[in-house]
């Protein structure tokens, strides 16, 4: 028994890893969610398209505010923008907006606003109030109003009801749906003359993105369609919403003729277009009849706020920040159009089902054939699973997770080359001494290291860089990794410690880098990502800090982040020199909820030469006993007759490592400059 599970421990420790994966992913905690929504939200980025909308949204942006003043405007002014948007008979208008209390310039407010006796001011009182010449012109509109769930109570509320009548067939909805105790909306005077309630609720992520909502929701005990689906009921004139609903729970929801397919818990995923200034006009210009008369003939019209001080601003899976009425416009546009994502519970089995084949050949294969083609089995698995997921959304509309089982077959092939590693290595480690063990493990680990490092002698013209050790492994990196013909990111860090544990940490992070730039993020979430996943490295008291950037040789446009660096050094051709300090922390410290707390700066690179280093460069010794310093560095460029990216960093390696016996510290330097953007083509031997 013993010498089988001796010869077979490799596939036990393999399995048990394997269930670990497996059993994270069941249990599904929040940082293996926003593992998935990275290949949710990049089907989107890759299919995301413009296309004619039934939808125009009627927008309370920055020009509406300088015409009629601070918000919440006087309700005859939506009273006049109902009137000029019905000449045009349109479908529906739904309000993204609250009307709590009642107008300020009521007369019965004004009186107690100024404490009018009222019988001096008979005549006022007789005046028609804003609220009721607002009431009367919803009741003449197919008008819909926003509500909101809350989890306490609203001191404007009263026992609201829900304007469409829900039928359902094959159980009880309200034991599926999200639930609130209670409601947030409109006065009762406005809300019985509308046609329509329609819930504004997003459900809440830990990104702040808005992928998902929920079709009905319930407000304190009561049905309630969304702003969308309200809206389209509405417009189809149409009293009843139809549930139905199956053992697991809601199967599809339906207001004739539109049938939408929903998880069972009521809850479809947006597919988001990209925005499109022509579907908004101004409520400025709506009110002063500055549009055609057939505008908003059949159309939805929603009426929201883009303006930065209403803060109704949220984040699409796109990467943009859009006003949420516009994520109201989509859900509409995808139940016309039937375009909505579709996330069937029984994905979820064949994923994981399909991670564990997948890793089950990987790692057998792994074992069994030589590394060259083992590796060739693990990038072919790699691309069968992104061509899988993208052709299922492309054709079905349905999400299906890749990230987690490229994650788990990654994780897979390194147990795999690593126990590969380990057999046929054992026979040569079994008869070296203790010492000579370290010593081997560190050679390997600095070679490791080494290989981490890009070969970046094509780009040398333009972008050079250079690292000297001061011990078997550094904890300096550097990488430059060309994403287009014109577009390269690079980075230059340093990891606080020296030696092997130093070496590996800074590895991780390499590795992330490298494999967030070759999908192509944007640099704040390149960022965003490496952060995070230091963070969830666990070495403790280590982290790195950095300078991140992505540049377009053609534009010479550069963005940047310093975390916690050295200074930039930049440098035009006058060489007058500019030192642009770090506006943000080391990475690795404390884990980034939101993409928004990465800050990045933008700058054109054009005649100006930038230079990155670590600290080993400034406080490295030269031959009469003194640091370099930063003034150094700049008498280097000073004496320089031809400044070239290659001839910096040479340079400035020479002034340091001139022979002594030990470095003070890594020595590490970037240099980029890009006069000279040619290529340069490596001659075979």
């Amino acid at each position: 028994m013993k010498p089988f599970l001796q010869k077979y421990s490799n596939y036990f420790t393999f399995l048990v890893v394997l269930l670990l994966l497996i059993s994270l992913k069941i249990i599904n905690p929040s940082f293996i969610k926003s593992v998935s929504y990275l290949s949710f939200d990049l089907y989107q980025k890759v299919f995301a398209e413009k296309k004619d909308s039934d939808v125009l949204i009627i927008d309370i942006d920055e020009n509406s505010l300088g015409k009629f003043g601070q918000f919440p405007w006087n309700r005859t002014v939506f009273a006049k923008i109902l009137d000029q948007v019905n000449t045009s008979d349109p479908k529906a208008i739904g309000f993204d907006i609250f009307f709590t209390e009642k107008d300020k310039q009521s007369p019965d407010e004004i009186i107690k606003s100024y404490n009018l006796v009222p019988d001096n001011v008979k005549k006022l009182l007789e005046l028609k109030s804003p609220d009721d010449i607002f009431s009367e012109k919803l009741k003449q509109s197919k008008s819909v109003i926003a509500v909101l769930g809350s989890a306490v109570p609203s001191h404007s509320n009263y026992d609201r009801k829900a304007k469409a009548k829900f039928l359902s067939r094959g159980g009880d909805p309200k034991q599926f749906t999200y639930k609130y105790p209670y409601s947030i909306g409109s006065l009762e005077k406005l809300e019985k003359d509308v046609k329509g309630l329609g819930s504004i609720s997003f459900l809440d992520q830990l990104d702040g993105i808005i992928r998902s909502l929920p079709l009905i929701v319930q407000f304190d005990k009561k049905l309630y369609p969304t702003m969308g689906l309200e809206m389209i009921r509405v417009g189809e004139k149409q009293k009843n919403i139809y549930v139905e609903l199956n053992e697991v729970g809601i199967e599809r929801i339906s207001s004739r003729p539109h049938k939408i397919l929903s998880d069972p818990n009521g809850i479809i995923w947006i597919k988001y277009k990209k925005s499109d200034k022509k579907q908004y006009i101004s409520a400025g210009d709506v009110y002063d009849g500055k549009f055609q008369s057939d505008f908003f003939k059949d159309k939805y019209v929603l009426i929201g706020a883009s303006a930065q001080g209403l803060f109704d601003l949220v984040k699409n899976p796109l990467g943009i920040t859009i006003p949420g009425v516009e994520v109201h416009a989509n859900v509409i546009e995808n139940i016309l159009d039937q375009s909505y994502l579709v996330r069937n519970p029984n994905t979820y089995i064949f994923e994981l089902l399909f991670s564990i084949i997948v890793a089950l050949i990987t790692f057998i294969l792994s074992q069994k054939i030589r590394p060259k083609y083992s590796l060739s089995i693990f990038f072919g698995n790699i691309l069968a699973i992104i061509i899988i997921g993208f052709s299922i959304y492309k054709f079905r509309s349905e999400l299906i997770d890749i990230s987690y089982p490229i994650f788990i077959v990654t994780i897979t092939f390194l147990t795999g080359l690593y126990f590969r590693f380990i057999e046929e290595n054992k026979l040569a480690l079994a008869n070296l001494q203790k010492e000579a063990k370290l010593l081997k493990e560190r050679e390997l680990a600095a070679g490791v290291q080494k290989s981490l490092f890009p070969d970046i002698s094509k780009f040398e013209n333009f972008i050079f860089a250079k690292n000297v050790p001061a011990r078997d492994v550094s904890g300096d990196y550097f990488d430059v990794v060309r994403s287009t013909p014109e577009e390269y990111f690079f980075t230059l860090a340093d990891v606080s410690g020296k030696g092997v544990k130093a070496g590996m940490y800074m590895a991780k992070a390499s590795s992330i880098f490298r494999t967030l730039t070759n999908l192509k993020f944007p640099l704040e979430k390149v960022v965003f990502g490496v952060n995070n996943e230091l963070v969830e490295a666990k070495f403790k008291g280590m982290f790195v800090t950095a300078v991140f950037g992505k540049i377009n040789i053609k534009t010479g446009e550069l963005v940047f982040i310093n975390a916690g660096h050295e200074s930039i050094l930049v440098f035009d051709q006058n060489k007058n020199y500019e030192y642009i300090k770090s506006e943000m922390p080391p990475l690795g410290i404390v884990k980034y909820f939101t993409e928004s707390m990465v800050k990045s700066s933008t700058m054109d690179l054009k005649d100006k030469t930038l230079v990155v280093y670590t600290d080993g460069v400034t406080e490295g010794y030269l031959k009469n006993g003194e640091e370099l310093g930063a003034e150094g560095v700049q008498k280097i460029v000073d004496n320089m007759s031809e400044v070239t990216p290659k001839n910096i960093v040479e340079s400035i390696e020479k002034e340091l490592n001139w022979g002594a016996e030990k470095l003070r510290d890594d020595i590490t330097c970037m240099a980029i400059n890009i006069k000279n953007t040619e290529l340069i083509k490596k001659v075979k031997k």
